[in-house]
């Protein structure tokens, strides 16, 4: 089994906190700007303005750096989901789930590092391993919303469920935000295939 990245150390001090948090944005900076491969401490180290000492006490590699990203964008998909599933089950749940895509395709249209973070972390064992730890939680927070509209379905298969709709979505969002010009159309058509694949998984 591969290994599970994590900082070294997180920050328990306000300046240390701060420090940490504009390594992380620069960082997102740097992996829009010259991509994974060219992705570099030192220049994470100058757009942050920190020593980079100071990267490393965090960061034993850019992997691990880059699951942190990970783990930032993948926070902020469950507080959207959260949101959603305090208003599941309900007759308007489509309605609800229309806007949770709305909210997920703007987060994405609007942080353009978010593909690069999702396409970085696909690139070594020990990165897609992490990335399915962090992503866990959302499952089972999806596979809990889907219960209610899908009861006679399995644990295991609602989580199968829930795996399917989470990496459709993701993989659709960063195909999404490729062609601004059409982003609100592909959004129209992620939302038909999501709800086509919901309604047919809560009668079959």
């Amino acid at each position: 089994m591969s290994e599970i990245l994590v900082p070294r150390r997180r920050p328990a001090q306000q300046r240390s906190r701060e420090s940490f948090e504009r390594i992380l944005t620069a960082a997102r900076a740097v992996l829009v700007e010259q991509g994974f491969e060219s992705f570099t401490f030192d220049e994470v180290s100058k757009r942050a303005g920190v020593p980079i000492g100071t990267i490393y006490r965090f960061f034993a590699n850019k992997y691990v750096l880059i699951c942190e990203l990970d783990r930032q964008d993948t926070a902020g998909a469950i507080a959207e989901m959260q949101r959603f599933a305090q208003q599941v089950p309900g007759v308007q749940w489509p309605v609800v789930l229309d806007e949770l895509i709305d909210h997920l395709a703007l987060m994405w249209r609007a942080d353009p590092s978010r593909r690069a973070v999702w396409h970085a972390v696909q690139s070594t064992p020990a990165t897609r391993a992490t990335a399915a730890a962090t992503e866990a939680p959302l499952l089972e927070l999806l596979g809990q919303v889907i219960q209610p509209l899908a009861p006679q379905r399995s644990d295991a298969e609602r989580g199968d469920l829930a795996r399917i709709l989470v990496h459709t979505m993701t993989s659709l969002l960063n195909f999404a935000v490729i062609d601004d010009a059409r982003f609100d159309t592909t959004v129209r058509e992620i939302k038909r295939m999501i709800l086509a694949y919901l309604f047919d998984a809560a009668q079959n």
